[in-house]
């Protein structure tokens, strides 16, 4: 069994093993300033061996003998006083664990009970540990893409959810980080064009109590309970998750498309003081959590509680866990979601933040892309275009005023124009580039492509909260009728969808041939529905999984020769600012836009002329619109369902983003 062989060794934190004297040696650290005394509690087929660990500073450290893969561990806390979240009774996990035993049944108040720190009934019965897993892997040939910023194109996927529906899938391992690595999955994201997935959360989750009492479970995987380890379901093999995520990245980095995470370092799973406690409340309280003076969370993020990044602490677990998914899983870049809390100080939010600083200095961090949600629901949380200049930004002014543009009558041209040029108003200072915004029309929050044509209401009733929850500000348009257009009788059900397809057609263009860098959402690309669902976070099922067998070819075809012109385009390739060096705005009758025309909210028309050779025709009008073409031979290229082309002269017989070319 097991035994201690020293005191151990403060650094590195979490477990780690060394070979001492032909001896495995395991050694494991954790910090707590709350407590006064630690105890590591080691499980093997259901038997527990505890160890007093001795402390350096507020470091507690101990090297034991005997550990072998798949023992379990975690921790028992004794506080220093009353006044400590502290209860010796309860079993901590390791912030830094590679790996967790299970997720808790939270479904009840019995069941929640067993984890309330007031509670003096032991839990290790129960408690998640972490479990020691084999990080060893064959990385030789691996080769990462490092795609430019300018040449990026970021596909929002699901994990499960992409594949779980596909039929050209073995279904052993469809929803799985296997089916991603699939030959037909990889064909299908080179055929598309895309170069950089970006996976909604892939690090341990559980689902919340409200949920699992609901019978739901959290399909997002925003609510973290270990950062250093893998979500396990996503895995078709139990045994090796791990492996099998990293065989995942090797297959997609062989194919040169990057592999991005959406991270949580905002909250975490615990959520407020009253709720269950597994880790870092047990641990040390007062480092992690922002609080007030009266110890209550400050819950800028809506979870409950807010992790503290001004403690050195917290932002070197930060760090070191970024680090860890880089070097040893081999990732290319990293989203974070609600980020502001990142750079929360005082707690303002501080655009010089020492953890903004320290992610710039750090050898590993400054190879990779880093993108932020520049926002939390707290005091001044919205910091659209104020984080530094490395980070990649979620622009959502974008996807609100390309919206109005196309699908409401109050989008202005000026507005379409200033979010498809990259949005110099918002990030062109203090040495940001165009990669600064990121563009996006859809993410997982919110309405999918389909239904943002589709649906003026949300539809969130199977979520149980009576439809109050999600956006209710979408500017979507239904174009006459409330979803599905099946019981409609032709012509009109032609009608609708046709019209559904061109404002569609119109948005994705925009997305694609903006300046910047865009973000797809899996499934716009072939007409996806959620049938209305704008916060389809617990819903874990044909809601939200990718429906194929509804493939909509055009769409698709008009997606992908968009993204293969995006490629050919100088102007799109480089990461500048426009200027009238390559780009020209005209209106409808060939001439420079005046000042006019971009106050009239009644122009809903223009073209844009790229690199000089390359015409765009913009038309946001339910009626046809006549273009007067500027001198040259234009070509239709995209986009071209209801172009006619006579001469110099361009009639769009209704709404429509046509893409010619002068070559």
């Amino acid at each position: 069994m097991f035994s201690i062989y020293n005191n151990g060794k403060p650094s590195p934190m979490g477990y780690s093993q060394t070979l001492e004297n032909g001896l495995k040696i395991s050694n494991f650290a954790l910090f707590s300033s709350a407590a006064d005394a630690v105890e590591l509690c080691l499980f093997r087929d259901g038997k527990e061996s505890r160890f007093a660990m001795s402390r350096t500073d507020d470091i507690w450290h101990v090297a034991i003998e005997g550990v072998e893969l798949n023992d379990e561990y975690a921790f028992r806390i004794t506080g220093k006083n009353d006044r400590t979240l502290a209860n010796p009774q309860k079993l901590m996990l390791d912030p830094y664990a590679k790996a967790v035993s299970h997720k808790p049944a939270l479904s009840s108040p019995e069941s929640r009970s067993i984890f309330v720190l007031n509670d003096e009934r032991d839990n290790a019965a129960v408690a998640p540990k972490g479990r020691i897993v084999d990080e060893h892997f064959d990385w030789s040939g691996d080769c990462k893409p490092f795609i430019p910023w300018a040449q990026t194109i970021v596909y929002e996927l699901n994990v499960k959810g992409f594949s779980q529906l596909n039929s050209r899938i073995p279904e052993n391992i469809r929803g799985t980080y296997a089916a991603l690595a699939h030959s037909e999955n990889i064909a299908y994201f080179k055929s598309l064009g895309i170069t950089s997935l970006e996976l909604l959360p892939v690090n341990f989750f559980i689902d919340e109590p409200h949920l699992q009492e609901k019978g739901l479970r959290n399909y997002w995987g925003y609510n973290p309970l270990a950062m250093f380890a893998l979500e396990p379901s996503y895995a078709a093999d139990q045994k090796q998750p791990l492996n099998e995520f990293k065989s995942m990245v090797k297959a997609l980095h062989q194919a040169g498309i990057e592999v991005i995470l959406d991270v949580v370092f905002n909250h975490t799973a615990e959520s407020e003081k009253t709720f269950p406690t597994f880790c870092q409340r047990g641990i040390d309280d007062k480092t992690y959590y922002w609080q007030n003076e009266h110890g209550d969370y400050l819950n800028w993020t809506g979870c409950g509680n807010m992790l503290n990044l001004a403690n050195d602490v917290t932002r070197k677990w930060v760090l070191d866990c970024l680090r860890y998914w880089v070097t040893e899983c081999h990732v290319d870049g990293f989203r974070f979601d609600l980020a502001t809390v990142l750079g929360r100080e005082t707690p303002d939010f501080n655009p010089n933040a020492k953890l903004f600083a320290e992610m710039e200095q750090d050898e590993v961090l400054q190879k990779i892309k880093l993108i932020a949600e520049p926002w939390d629901i707290g005091h001044y949380g919205y910091q659209v275009g104020y984080f530094p200049a490395y980070f990649s930004q979620w622009n959502d002014r974008f996807r609100d005023d390309m919206c109005r543009f196309w699908l409401w009558q109050s989008g202005e041209v000026g507005a379409f124009a200033e979010r498809f040029a990259g949005s110099s108003d918002i990030f062109k200072r203090e040495g940001r580039l165009s990669h600064g915004s990121l563009n996006f029309i859809t993410a997982h929050d919110g309405f999918v492509m389909q239904d943002l044509v589709s649906y003026n209401q949300k539809h969130n009733e199977a979520n149980g909260e009576e439809n109050r929850d999600g956006r209710n500000e979408n500017y979507s348009y239904n174009h006459g009728v409330e979803g599905s257009t099946e019981s409609l009788s032709e012509p009109q059900k032609s009608a609708v969808e046709n019209n559904r397809t061109f404002a569609q057609s119109g948005l994705l263009m925009s997305l694609l041939l903006a300046n910047g860098t865009p973000m797809l959402l899996a499934g716009d690309e072939f007409g996806n529905t959620q049938y209305g669902n704008n916060n389809a976070y617990c819903q874990d099922n044909e809601i939200t999984w990718l429906k194929w067998a509804n493939f909509n070819k055009e769409l698709f075809e008009l997606t992908k020769q968009t993204i293969a012109a995006r490629k050919q385009i100088g102007s799109l390739n480089r990461n500048q600012w426009w200027s009238g060096d390559n780009v020209q705005w005209l209106n409808i009758h060939g001439n420079q836009m005046t000042v006019d025309n971009w106050q009239n909210q009644q122009t809903k028309a223009l073209q844009v002329v790229l690199d000089k050779h390359c015409l765009l025709l913009i038309n946001a009008k339910a009626e046809g619109q006549v273009f007067h073409l500027p001198d040259g031979k234009w070509t239709p290229q995209i986009g071209t369902h209801n172009l006619t082309l006579d001469a110099q002269q361009a009639e769009l017989s209704s709404m429509g983003f046509c893409m010619l070319s002068d070559e």
